[in-house]
């Protein structure tokens, strides 16, 4: 204990940015690793402690001068490794099995560790650490729930749209839901997302992922009894015409192609889904249909008339959305740089006065009459006198 006590002194002695121990005695020590990063805040200096498990990361602040004693609490006879960064040095601490303490330093310039400790970090939902199986599967998260530099574009993409999940999950204290993910494939985000229900927010959820490949749904169901995620399931579908008897509580579709959007929207719809988030895919109907006399430098362009016409179709279904009681927001979730599909329609049920409900069908109606749009969605509502 004195040994380790003088080698944490020695680290101490210069301005440590970020400290990790790590490489626990045995499996029964509750974290895997234990990591403090230097913060400054309104003038306040600070280390925040990360202590991750395999599936959470819990977070402790404590003032500067309190940074050897917890070293010191949570090392001895827990964990056999220190790694440590000053703005100068670089400090490894090793314990051997006999209790013999190693410390090694290097010179090393740590200015990029510097600014990245003193900015404002990102804070993730599914934060590096983490043991997400289906990140690791997927290539974004090593065995040790570390980053892979090259995926790290994908890593935000796929944080950012569990943020717009949670910024609706947290306005209601939700004890269950019922999720179906119409045209799921074989995207591991159905899985990071059955993750994010039950263990992050302790949500108890049925899930149901519905595709039109037998291999893809097999697969599927497969991978599920892998990671033990009882209750979630796959099952061979189409869009349109599949039929759900009990209630569901949230209907997710990301990239159904074309029209295949608007059926999962109308089956939502019928169901009186309290949450959609659809991410379009494909938006080739008003593009055929798309004639404007008055307008027609919109479609003299071929390339100009597919954009347009594609951001129509999603103004078109938010607008049906608002006018059967949807709060809905159009919302960019990914860089454009990194996908040209990058809107996402999130719709919640909401009291919407019958002024705005009445205004935005009007809008559709007049967009209709102006360009010759037979939207499927709105046909879909009016036959079944839902507008």
């Amino acid at each position: 204990m004195e040994d380790l006590r003088k080698a944490i002194d020695e680290i101490i002695k210069e301005d440590i940015i970020k400290l990790v121990i790590s490489n626990k005695i045995n499996k029964d020590v509750e974290y895997n690793k234990i990591t403090f990063i230097y913060k400054e805040n309104n003038n306040k200096k600070y280390y925040q402690i990360e202590k991750y498990t395999d599936k959470q990361v819990f977070h402790e602040n404590i003032d500067v001068n309190l940074l050897e004693e917890k070293v010191l609490e949570y090392v001895s006879s827990s964990y056999k490794q220190i790694s440590a960064w000053s703005n100068a040095t670089n400090f490894d601490v090793k314990i051997s099995k006999k209790g013999k303490v190693l410390l090694s330093k290097k010179k090393s310039d740590n200015v990029k560790l510097v600014n990245k400790s003193h900015n404002k970090e990102k804070n993730y939902i599914l934060k590096e650490g983490m043991i997400i199986q289906p990140l690791i599967d997927l290539g974004v998260f090593t065995k040790e729930g570390k980053v892979v530099n090259s995926k790290y574009d994908k890593y935000k993409q796929i944080n950012r749209f569990v943020e717009i999940i949670d910024d609706e999950i947290k306005k209601n204290d939700y004890k269950e839901l019922t999720i179906l993910d119409f045209g799921c494939g074989k995207s591991y985000l159905t899985f990071v997302l059955y993750y994010y229900f039950v263990e992050i927010k302790k949500i108890n959820v049925k899930m149901i992922g519905l595709d039109l490949k037998a291999d893809v749904i097999k697969k599927c169901n497969d991978i599920a009894k892998r990671y033990n995620y009882e209750n979630l399931s796959f099952e061979l579908g189409d869009i349109n015409g599949f039929k759900y008897n009990n209630k569901v509580d949230m209907v997710i579709t990301l990239h159904a192609c074309d029209t295949a959007t608007d059926y999962a929207l109308y089956n939502a719809i019928k169901w009186n889904t309290k949450m959609i988030f659809s991410v379009p895919c494909c938006q080739h109907e008003f593009n055929h249909q798309m004639k404007a006399e008055s307008l027609s430098i919109l479609t003299r362009y071929g390339i100009i008339q597919e954009r347009v016409a594609a951001l129509m179709t999603d103004s078109v279904r938010a607008n049906l959305l608002e006018s059967v009681g949807y709060k809905t927001q159009l919302l960019e979730f990914i860089d454009i740089a990194h996908s040209p599909k990058n809107i996402l329609i999130r719709a919640s049920k909401f009291k919407v006065s019958k002024e705005k409900r009445e205004k935005s069908l009007c809008e559709v109606e007049d967009l209709m009459k102006q360009f010759n749009f037979s939207p499927t969605l709105y046909n879909l509502l009016k036959e079944d006198k839902l507008i």
